[in-house]
C-alpha cells in the first residue's frame, strides 16, 4: 500500500511540473527582411487574454494571422487595444520594435518595458517628430503621453500592470559593447526566460551569459524554469568573425553545456529550447533546424515556432 501510494504521489508530482503554465503566441519569429514576421512573442496565461508582448518587431500582421489560427480571438483592434497589456523591449534594433511604432497611433495605453540604454533609443532615435512622434511620456515635444517607460534594473524583479507576470531583467551582449536585454517572465512560482539578440561569451568576450546560467539553475533543476527562448540567427557555415553578436547552432549547444555543468545533464532532459531569430535568407532557417536536431547531445526539445500558432508550455 505504501508502494502504491508512493507512486502516486510521484506521478501526481510529476503532473503538477508539467502543467500548463504560458501560453505563447509568436506574432513574429524571424531576425530580418521579412517584414510581417520579424520577432514578437505574445505571452499569457491559460485561459486569460491578458498579454505582454516579449519585443514588438511585426504587431499587426502577426494578430492577424494568429486570430486566423484561431490562437487569439476578437478582431485586430481589440487584441491590439485591449488584450495586449505592454510590451518588453529588448533592444533599439528595429526587428524588434518596428511593429510598436508603426501601430502606436491605433494603440491604448500601455507600458513598455526596458532598460535605460533602450529607453534612451526610443526617445532619441524613434519617438521623435523627424522620424515619427512621441507617443510616449518622456522626451521630445509634444508628449502624448499613450505609453509610460518603465525602466528595467538588472536583477530587480518589477510587476506587469494589468498581469499576472513579474519580470527580471539581464544584459547581454549583442556585439560587445552594445547592450540587448534578456527578461525571466515569472507567473506565481514558475518561469520562462526570453533572450533578445546574443553572441556566445566566448566570441563577445563577455560574461552575460554565465551570469545568467548561474542565476537560472537553481530555478531548473527545481522545475520552477521548463522553458528558454534564444536566438539562433545564423547556420553554423557563418563565420565567427561575421556573427555580428549573434548564435549559431554549434554556439548555442556551447553555451548550453556551460548551463549543464552548472544544472546536471538529468535536470536538461527534455528541457524546452525556443528558437528565435533564425535569418530568413535563402534556406537558413530549414538548415539551422536540421543542424539543431542532428548535434543534440543535451537532448533537449527544440521548438521551432511558427507565425500565429500557439505554444502551449509548462
Amino acid at each position: 500500500m505504501k508502494k502504491i501510494r508512493f507512486s502516486l504521489f510521484a506521478i501526481l508530482l510529476s503532473v503538477a511540473s508539467q502543467a500548463q503554465n504560458f501560453d505563447l503566441i509568436p506574432l513574429g519569429i524571424y531576425g530580418g527582411e521579412q517584414e510581417d514576421n520579424l520577432s514578437a512573442y505574445l505571452v499569457g496565461a491559460p485561459n486569460d487574454k491578458s498579454f505582454l508582448c516579449l519585443d514588438a518587431g511585426t504587431v499587426n500582421a502577426g494578430i492577424r494571422k494568429a486570430i486566423e489560427l484561431k490562437s487569439l480571438t476578437g478582431i485586430t483592434e481589440t487584441v491590439l487595444k485591449d488584450q495586449i497589456k505592454g510590451y518588453f523591449i529588448s533592444h533599439g534594433h528595429l526587428d524588434h520594435l518596428s511593429g510598436l511604432i508603426i501601430n502606436s497611433p491605433a494603440d491604448s495605453k500601455k507600458d513598455i518595458y526596458a532598460i535605460a540604454p533602450v529607453i534612451q533609443i526610443l526617445q532619441n532615435h524613434y519617438f521623435i517628430n523627424d522620424t515619427w512622434i512621441n507617443f510616449a511620456d518622456q522626451g521630445q515635444k509634444p508628449i502624448l503621453g499613450k505609453y509610460h517607460y518603465n525602466e528595467l534594473k538588472e536583477g530587480v524583479e518589477i510587476p506587469v500592470s494589468n498581469t499576472f507576470f513579474f519580470l527580471k531583467s539581464y544584459e547581454l551582449s549583442h556585439v560587445n559593447p552594445y547592450k540587448s536585454t534578456a527578461v525571466l517572465v515569472r507567473k506565481d512560482e514558475h518561469y520562462l526566460l526570453y533572450f533578445g539578440d546574443t553572441g556566445a561569451d566566448r566570441v563577445e568576450k563577455s560574461d552575460k551569459l554565465n551570469t545568467i546560467w548561474n542565476d537560472i539553475a537553481p530555478l531548473i533543476k527545481k522545475r520552477q524554469l521548463n522553458t528558454i527562448l534564444i536566438e539562433v540567427s545564423f547556420p553554423n557555415s557563418q563565420p565567427e568573425k561575421s556573427l555580428f553578436g549573434h548564435l549559431t547552432p554549434n554556439l548555442l549547444v556551447e553555451e548550453l553545456e556551460k548551463l549543464k555543468e552548472k544544472t546536471g545533464q538529468k535536470n536538461l532532459g527534455n528541457f524546452n529550447v525556443v528558437v528565435t531569430h533564425r535569418k530568413p535568407t535563402g534556406d537558413n532557417p530549414e538548415i539551422i533546424k536540421e543542424e539543431l536536431l542532428k548535434n543534440n547531445p543535451l537532448k533537449v526539445n527544440y521548438i521551432f515556432p511558427e507565425q500565429g500558432k500557439k505554444i502551449s508550455l509548462p
